[in-house]
């Protein structure tokens, strides 16, 4: 079922409520004697999902002559701007500003006409910044703060929206990311990171810091990789099939790129991602590696399963949400083999790494036990990475720099014809784990 928009706040006295659709807001008074009134209009006119900024935190209610700030992002662009106006002059809008940036923790001053942000893109870091909110002016805002210096002593990247026609005839997007010191003459290795949609993202800041879980792009991009986050939309009982008609597709759209080296082809995921790269990998013998973090191997065994964090059922999530069976495993149960890959293993000619650790309360980690020795038994190729103690996201700093350099030694192998390390070619027995490393290049 479609998820509500959402409400922006109550009017002073409680004589309307202002809620969100798409892309506008409406104000619904509260006695229904009036019809819904849309506020903004340029909302759905120029396809910009405009919300309302909560620039004072212990405001309770929207008072008529108060100014009122807005942040609208457009679906084409991805480009933000920020814009103020009134609950009684709502069509006359002022833009403080705006372009190709992502804005966040905005904050007005109590007793001054100021506003205070962070403005951000891919090559610039969250940095802040004040506007002095003068009328008509077109005074830029200034920085006050420049946080990541040293970013200019490395190799950084670009980040741009890439659109292709996905294998069920649909158009899609996500965020192509290439080194900063490109050349189009050379070819270079590829790796897709998903989960759900990113090309909301396209102007977000992406630090090298160690990872929780998900693909350190900056990093990887830095290092000379080319990096796509592709939008992946779902059909409700063949997620698997979806996410192949998307990322697929978008592999073999990106492989015809002269620069892009169609042999040595990557995916990660984690969470839902990690499920979608281990179904993939049934599927389709085109990726030369995969990384798959927290997967369910299994729904079966999974649906009736408790989100230790929560304490509640695994089975709403099949049923209703995020896993988008949208049945019972009782109703189709040739769903839930279907879109597990468990079942389809037989196929699996990709090296797979898994990370499943013991104390996630999100994912059993005994799905990714499950993956793991079925791969073993059927002689694939496959590792598994278990932190003890540590959650869905790796939280310790320590296991958070110990899986970003596991994870550039597995695709700098595969896709880079690197030398591999020692727990690649010989694993790390139990016994020595938190002694060995297993870190060590060899021959």
């Amino acid at each position: 079922d479609p998820a509500p928009y959402g409400v922006m706040g109550w009017h002073e006295g409680d004589s309307a409520v202002y809620v969100y659709d798409r892309y506008d807001v409406w104000k619904c008074n509260t006695s229904a004697k009036t019809d819904p009134l849309n506020i903004t209009l340029i909302g759905r006119t120029g396809k910009e999902r405009i919300r309302h900024v909560q620039t004072d935190p212990e405001a309770r209610f929207l008072k008529p002559y108060e100014t009122v700030f807005y942040r609208t992002i457009n679906e084409r662009t991805k480009s933000e701007e920020l814009i103020e106006s009134t609950l009684k002059d709502w069509l006359s809008f002022e833009q403080v500003e705006g372009g190709a940036y992502t804005f966040g923790q905005i904050r007005k001053a109590k007793n001054a006409a100021s506003l205070l942000f962070t403005r951000e893109s891919y090559i610039n870091a969250p940095d802040l910044y004040i506007d002095n909110l003068k009328p008509n002016s077109i005074e830029p805002a200034i920085q006050l703060s420049s946080i990541n210096l040293q970013q200019k002593n490395y190799n950084w990247g670009t980040a741009e929206l890439y659109k292709w026609k996905a294998l069920n005839g649909k158009m899609s997007e996500g965020v192509l990311y290439k080194p900063e010191d490109f050349d189009p003459a050379k070819k270079y290795p590829l790796i897709l990171y998903f989960y759900e949609t990113h090309s909301n993202d396209l102007h977000d800041y992406i630090p090298p810091t160690p990872t929780g879980s998900r693909l350190n792009i900056s990093f990887f991009v830095s290092r000379g990789y080319v990096v796509f986050s592709p939008d992946i939309r779902y059909t409700v009982g063949h997620p698997a099939k979806s996410a192949y008609d998307y990322v697929v597709s978008a592999a073999q759209d990106l492989a015809k790129q002269k620069w892009i080296d169609a042999k040595n082809i990557g995916i990660q995921g984690q969470s839902w991602g990690g499920i979608q790269v281990a179904q993939l990998i049934t599927m389709t013998n085109m990726f030369k590696a995969a990384w798959a973090g927290a997967p369910v191997a299994n729904m079966t065994s999974a649906y009736g399963g408790i989100r230790w964090e929560s304490g509640v059922n695994r089975q709403f999530q099949y049923e209703k949400t995020q896993s988008r069976i949208g049945a019972t495993l009782w109703e189709k149960p040739n769903l839930y083999i279907e879109n597990s890959p468990l079942f389809h293993l037989p196929k699996v000619k990709t090296p797979l790494v898994i990370m499943a650790n013991d104390a996630d309360g999100a994912v059993p980690w005994y799905q990714g036990i499950e993956l793991f020795t079925a791969m073993r038994r059927l002689g694939k190729q496959v590792w598994m990475l278990n932190y003890n103690g540590e959650a869905h996201n790796l939280r310790e700093r320590k296991n958070q720099k110990d899986i970003s350099i596991r994870e550039q030694q597995y695709f700098d192998w595969l896709l880079k014809g690197e030398k591999p390390p020692k727990w690649i070619t010989e694993g790390v027995p139990a016994i020595k784990k938190g002694k060995d490393w297993g870190l060590e290049l060899v021959n």
